[in-house]
């Protein structure tokens, strides 16, 4: 029984996944948005929820904690600067996921996960 267990495990081991969440969160933040599937956006959504919220609060051990995370050094000046900046007055809800429908070659349900305006 899976009751009370929380996370999608993708079919990949820990390591495999914690990369992939990694990689998936870095490339929303540099880019904006991305395509993917919607497991993969839905698992990935928390986590880009809390890095803005760290780079909101801009110390020096958020900025450690947020580096954890975001793989590339520009995507972190970035987030503690441009982003942490425009999402100052707001309070949470800083993604949006849009479906776009299925996938073509396997029909997995494909969204558009983006950073709100």
């Amino acid at each position: 029984m899976r009751h009370r267990v929380a996370g999608r495990k993708l079919g990949r081991n820990s390591g495999q996944r914690k990369a992939l969440f990694r990689n998936l969160v870095t490339e929303l933040l540099r880019h904006g948005r991305i395509h993917t599937t919607e497991a993969k956006a839905r698992a990935i959504r928390p986590k880009a929820e809390r890095l803005i919220t760290l780079a909101k609060r801009g110390d020096l051990h958020a900025r450690r904690l947020a580096a954890r995370d975001v793989q590339d050094r520009d995507t972190l000046q970035k987030l503690f600067g441009e982003l942490a900046e425009r999402y100052e007055g707001r309070q949470g809800g800083y993604t949006r996921i849009y479906k776009l429908g299925p996938r073509k070659g396997d029909g997995a349900p494909v969204v558009l996960i983006s950073l709100v305006e």
